[in-house]
């Protein structure tokens, strides 16, 4: 990059953070305008929201495309399209019954006749700080709950999808008012100043180190973070869970964009007696499903040219380390950015693919001796977004399970619980922390505020000062019940 264009993209991040900084002021106004929405107003805007992404769907399959080189449509269809429509119209069903108050208990000893219940408040302004490899899904999806939580957003699409990005711009503008959703869109400069502006919450889904900026630059003005920042997600066969359905769940979701989801399968462990038929089998399945992989129309391309470089580089250092790479379906398309599924067998943990969170159609095959060794492998890394445990037996599964922390898990699949819109998705240490999606998104991004409305013939009074007979009274009556 030369320094003109440098000084140009500073330039246009300039703009950009100046115009963040204008919806953001405008959107806090607004706000405190008009704190609660009413239900009515937030169906509308979930309502608007789902059309907007239906009457978008060829514009949303050219953009996803035209950012990744090359993307099937009907993925596009599935998750950025109707993903997002769906988990819109899974909220609008159930957003009455959770934004009633909920009644929560209290000893008429004390309180008489008074009520307590805890009732859902709006926060206020929320970010969004959406990735390139789900652009639509994330960059929207959690925009669901935080409208049904009566919140105002505003999105940070990435720069590394760029028509994304402006056609995430054209749609909110035809769709919202830019004091209820809107986005901006820029570089490097605002995407570090996106998260030091005083949000009532604010959510990014990235890699875990850009994730811990993120999060000690919204801690300077406290704000509540949902961090999702992805892991190396283990798929643990065992040996009586190795089968042609296993196979095809794993090599299934480690395909879909080309392994660039938070929530693939990064790597397996399979018995040691099991890896030769384990290798087998995936060859086998993909020949007959997906043959000729690196140039077949439904294989997602690689987003950029650092990050394809990015991927062989892990090759060719797991190769020098002593890994045994198994290609499958073509050579490298440099043109296309697109790889052959690669399998890595005989793998050290020193390898930068087993270090690093791929993000690409590679996977390397772990193998282990007993369960144990398999659960404690786990154990040993940072705890992951998932955990997939495929087996014939239900005590091994619970085993994994109860022995394990991760995000979220499955079992017999891979990556459906991110899938679920009734199901709380996010990280746990490194992978994240916060939840979306469904009833927990909603109270995400909600300000869960207590409320005590006092009744009649309580003893309150036995709190204040002077102390005497009543507060007595209420001292033993107290010690009386814990005894």
């Amino acid at each position: 990059m030369t320094f003109i264009e440098r000084d140009t993209q500073a330039t246009s991040d300039d703009v950009a953070i100046a115009q963040l900084h204008a919806l953001f002021n405008a959107q806090r106004k607004a706000f405190q305008a008009s704190p609660f929405s009413s239900l009515e107003q937030r169906l509308e805007l979930i309502g608007a929201l789902a059309q907007m992404m239906l009457s978008n769907r060829t514009r949303i399959q050219e953009a996803v495309a035209a950012d990744f080189g090359s993307h099937p449509k009907q993925f596009s269809d599935l998750v950025e399209c109707l993903g997002v429509a769906g988990r819109a119209q899974y909220v609008a069903e159930h957003l009455a019954e959770w934004m009633a108050p909920q009644g929560r208990q209290m000893d008429p000893a004390v309180y008489g006749s008074a009520k307590a219940y805890v009732l859902p408040q709006p926060k206020g302004v929320v970010g969004n700080m959406a990735p390139w490899n789900f652009p639509f899904d994330i960059g929207f999806g959690p925009i669901v709950e935080m409208l049904a939580a009566g919140n105002r957003a505003i999105i940070k699409p990435s720069d590394l999808t760029p028509a994304c990005a402006e056609l995430t711009l054209e749609m909110i503008k035809a769709t919202f008012d830019p004091e209820q959703v809107a986005a901006v869109t820029g570089g490097l400069e605002l995407a570090k100043a996106f998260p030091t502006l005083p949000w009532d919450h604010l959510m990014y889904t990235g890699s875990t180190e850009v994730g811990r900026s993120v999060a000690v630059a919204a801690a300077q003005n406290l704000v509540p973070v949902t961090l999702e920042l992805g892991g190396k997600c283990p798929a643990l066969i065992t040996p009586d869970g190795l089968n042609p359905a296993t196979v095809e769940q794993i090599v299934g979701c480690k395909t879909i964009k080309s392994g660039q989801m938070c929530v693939t399968v990064d790597y397996v462990l399979v018995h040691e007696a099991d890896r030769a038929a384990f290798g087998e089998m995936v060859e086998k399945h993909l020949e007959a499903v997906l043959p000729h992989y690196a140039q077949h129309p439904d294989t997602t391309g690689i987003i950029n040219e650092r990050h394809l470089n990015r991927l062989l580089g892990y090759l060719e250092d797991a190769q020098a380390k002593g890994a045994t790479l198994v290609s499958i379906g073509g050579e490298v398309d440099q043109q296309a950015r697109r790889l052959p599924f690669t399998l890595v067998l005989d793998v050290a943990d020193d390898m930068a693919l087993m270090q690093q969170e791929i993000f690409g159609p590679i996977l390397p095959v772990k193998t282990y001796r007993s369960l144990d060794e398999a659960v404690d492998h786990i154990n040993a890394q940072p705890r992951p977004l998932g955990i997939y445990v495929f087996t014939g037996s239900a005590d091994n599964a619970n085993q994994v399970l109860n022995r394990t922390v991760s995000g979220g898990a499955c079992i017999n699949t891979a990556a459906l619980h991110a899938a679920v819109p009734s199901l709380p998705f996010g990280g746990v240490g490194d992978s994240g922390n916060g939840r979306h999606h469904g009833y927990e998104g909603f109270l995400e991004f909600s300000n869960l505020r207590s409320v005590v409305e006092r009744g009649q013939n309580d003893l309150v009074a036995a709190m204040f000062a002077p102390y005497g007979e009543l507060a007595d009274a209420l001292i033993a009556g107290a010690l009386a019940g814990n005894r």
